[in-house]
């Protein structure tokens, strides 16, 4: 995937043991996306609460999927 000039993207990587770390790319890493992607990061690294409610998210989608008993 190529980034425009005006674009920024996140990235999370889960590792086999189930550390996820965050990273922003971009062209333009002094520009408003970079800038919002940065925040994003920083909030979703921090922010406990955050992180409970996303897994609690993540868990109902996959539980979602599954057939009932």
């Amino acid at each position: 995937m190529e980034l425009k000039a005006n674009q920024a993207a996140l990235i999370l990587e889960a590792s086999a043991d189930g550390e996820i770390t965050v990273d922003v790319q971009a062209l333009d890493l002094q520009g408003f996306a970079s800038a919002l992607c940065h925040a994003l990061a920083i909030k979703l690294m921090n922010d406990e609460q955050l992180q409970g409610e996303l897994m609690d998210m993540v868990e109902a989608g996959e539980q979602a999927g599954k057939p009932a008993d």
